[in-house]
């Protein structure tokens, strides 16, 4: 396998009779802790779990301050199915994302808090974007698909989203 400058890729278990003598003797003997692993390679392992945004136009508050700047965490299981139970969304299928963007919205400017209510008095522009934001980072940061033209082999993307928030 060839590998580029630069690439990294994941470490695999030498084989005992491929080391050479110096590799033989820094492996830790049974009972010694193994040695810990540079901080980069840590750092390549970490999820980020939550993501900067801005929204287009801003929410108002009661004192008629906008914010725009944002940031949004990842989706749990719970997080989807938790507001299934709402009264809301029982009545009205289309509040489920007002109620699930409602959970995962960590920060919205300075306000203290961001929770359903706050969702329901965006703009319409602003919830459609936090919508595609949504899907967005849910699914491995995109929505998109390389497919290939059946008649011409011509490769392409598709966009897949576009289903409603809290439905796959």
């Amino acid at each position: 396998m060839r590998r580029s400058a630069g690439s990294v890729l994941p470490a695999q278990q030498p084989q005992p009779a491929a080391q050479p003598p110096q590799a033989a003797a820094a492996q830790p003997s049974p009972g010694e802790a193994e040695p810990q692993q540079p901080p980069q390679r840590q750092q390549q392992q970490q999820l980020r779990t939550e993501f900067p945004f801005q929204l287009p136009r801003g929410y108002v508050d009661e004192q008629g301050t906008v914010h725009r700047d944002g940031s949004m965490r990842l989706s749990t299981a719970r997080d989807e199915l938790i507001p299934l139970r709402d009264v809301r969304v029982q009545e009205n299928p289309a509040y489920l994302s007002v109620v699930l963007l409602g959970r995962v919205i960590t920060r919205l400017g300075t306000l203290p808090m961001v929770h359903d209510g706050i969702v329901e008095n965006m703009f319409a522009s602003d919830l459609a974007f936090l919508q595609d934001f949504y899907r967005q980072i849910n699914a491995e940061g995109h929505t998109r698909a390389a497919v290939q033209c059946p008649h011409c082999s011509e490769p392409f993307e598709v966009e897949l989203g576009g289903s409603r928030l809290g439905e796959s």
